[in-house]
């Protein structure tokens, strides 16, 4: 089983840069020691996004769940401070 590496977006860059100015994928991946959904993951940020930062690459829907997700952590949160505040309360 292979560690999960992460690649400095410079080395990304270069990645990209190699294969856009004609170097062969199979070659890439075997020279550096990729994966092929590693490179082919930099060739689609630097596409879509021309970042690599994962924030700058998620889809719309992405984004509204991560966003939803907070959102009902935080009400959860509420909830549970007005639960204790009603015990507290209902005790005195």
């Amino acid at each position: 089983m292979r560690n999960r590496r992460t690649f400095t977006v410079e080395f990304k860059a270069q990645m990209v840069k190699l294969y856009e100015n004609g170097k062969l994928r199979k070659d890439i991946i075997r020279e550096y020691d990729l994966t092929p959904s590693a490179l082919d993951k930099c060739i689609k940020q630097s596409k879509t996004s021309c970042s690599f930062k994962e924030k700058d690459n998620r889809s719309l829907e992405e984004n509204e769940l991560i966003q939803l997700r907070k959102e009902n952590k935080r009400l959860l949160m509420e909830n549970d401070s007005l639960k204790q505040a009603a015990l507290i309360l209902g005790q005195k």
